[in-house]
This record gives C-alpha cells, structure tokens and sequence, in this order.
C-alpha cells in the first residue's frame, strides 16, 4: 500500500489537542469580553470586537456553533433578514437573493458558516461543550462567568459532583438566546428584572430588540433574543436581520464601556 500521510504518533496527536486547549484556558482566563452563546449575535458581537484587537472568549454549550441560524424556520434551512441586514450579508459575502422590496434570503449553512468564519478570522476562541453555571460578581459588577463540562448536567447528581471554573474579564454579553441565562441568573437574586418574551410581530420585534441592546446591569450585556426575553418584546420569528444588527451594536457599547472600566492589576505567576 503506497504511503500518503507524515509520520506522526498517537500520542503526538493528543499531546497537540491538549496543548491547544489549554492555550485558550490560559490565555483567556482573565480576557477583555466573554460571550454567553454562538449564535448569529454572539458570533457578529465577537467578530467586530475581536477585528478592533478586543480578546475575546465565545462560551457554547452545543459542540457546534450558530445557534438557530443554520436553519430558518419548522426544519428549514433558508434563513431570511429584512433591509438594511442584507449589508452584513454583503459585507460577509453571502450570496443571496432578493425576494421582495426589503426582504433578502439565503441558505442557513452558507450564511452561518461564513459568520463563523468571520469570527474566527478575527481571532475570536471559543469554548464549546461549556455551560454557563454562574457569574462573577465583585463591587456590584459582572466582571466573568462561571463554567462546567456541558456533559456534567446530563449525570445523576448522587453519582458525580464536578465542581465548576471561573473565567474572569471586563465585559460579559448574554448572546444565549431564549434562555438569556446570565440575565436570569441576575433576575432570579434580585439584581435585574426580566420579563419574558411577547407574542410575534416581526416588525415590532426586530426594530425593539435593536433599540434596547445595551448594559442591563454593570458590566452585563445583552444581544439577541437574551434582550427580547429581558424586556417583554415581541418574537419575531425565522428572520435574522434584528440578530446580526444586535451582535453588532454589543460590540459597540462593549467597546464603549471597556473604555470606562479601570484597567485591573494582572498577578504575576512565578
């Protein structure tokens, strides 16, 4: 049998992935934002932070990345966005099609998958299979999150206790969609109110969950569908537009805040 491939060993090979791993644990474990979801808000909010030299961790608790955006709609996969959007789609090089005066469609896998290439280009890491347990709070401020294996919450509680890690930073952004998990977590002591998301009204919907991206607490952002549960808006379906121009004005009061928050002193390791 002719021979193709290097010689490499199987340990090599493993040593590789955990050496990489545990690049992004060291090096992002104290980092300037930590985003909760990869789906298209979290992964647009990533990418423009990242592209303005902000280190950036993307926290998914699927192993695959983009959330609803690969698929539309009822296990369809073209995904839809309403003008102005399709600018991203442009900027991104999405093909697509214009199916009526300000309504634009494509295929969910080409959209996502240029998205998250968008992303990783920028230098955005992400951390998958990881679930948000909890956050970092110190002077009545969200300053990280704290993390455990995905799989943990699958065991039986009296057969496994697997305590949980903390990843500290500057800004945390809620991209976790409809769970909205970190908004929550802050509702349910007391510290933020949360709503619950409204019946759909596309138009409504988009144009509130663009108005009200922002700063729900110190230090805690929320983008995407985590801002229409926050405030009680209307759902607006399988269409995306609202979630991309989210993403991307997270990034821009991340960057506006992360200008406003005191540089932290970094301990040194001996």
């Amino acid at each position: 049998m002719a021979k193709i491939f290097a010689d490499v060993s199987e340990k090599e090979i493993t040593r590789t992935i955990a050496m990489m791993f545990n690049e992004t644990i060291d090096e992002y474990a104290n980092c300037d934002v930590i985003i909760i979801g990869a789906g298209p808000a979290g992964l647009m909010a990533g990418r423009d932070l990242a592209r303005m030299g902000t280190r950036t961790l993307v926290v998914e608790q699927n192993n695959y990345l983009g959330g609803g955006y690969w698929v539309g709609g009822y296990m369809m996969n073209p995904v839809t966005v309403r003008a102005p959007a399709q600018k991203i789609w442009d900027e991104l090089e999405v093909p697509y099609r214009r199916i009526s005066d300000g309504l634009y469609a494509t295929w969910g896998p080409h959209a996502c998958s240029k998205l998250i290439a968008a992303a990783c280009d920028a230098g955005v890491r992400f951390l998958q299979l990881t679930k948000f347990d909890d956050l970092v709070l110190k002077n009545n401020r969200v300053c990280g999150v704290v993390v455990n294996w995905m799989p943990v919450s699958a065991l039986p509680r009296n057969i496994t206790c697997v305590d949980p890690i903390a990843l500290e930073c500057k800004i945390v952004i809620d991209a976790s969609g409809h769970d909205s998990v970190a908004v929550r977590r802050m509702k349910d002591r007391g510290y933020v109110k949360w709503k619950g998301m409204d019946p759909m009204w596309v138009e409504g919907g988009e144009d509130s969950v663009v108005n009200y991206t922002d700063e729900v607490f110190p230090g805690l952002i929320a983008v995407g569908m985590s801002v229409t549960e926050t405030n009680g808006l209307p759902r607006m379906g399988p269409t995306f537009g609202s979630m991309l121009l989210s993403g991307k004005k997270g990034a821009e009061v991340a960057l506006h805040k992360l200008k406003e928050t005191p540089e932290q002193p970094k301990l040194k390791v001996k």
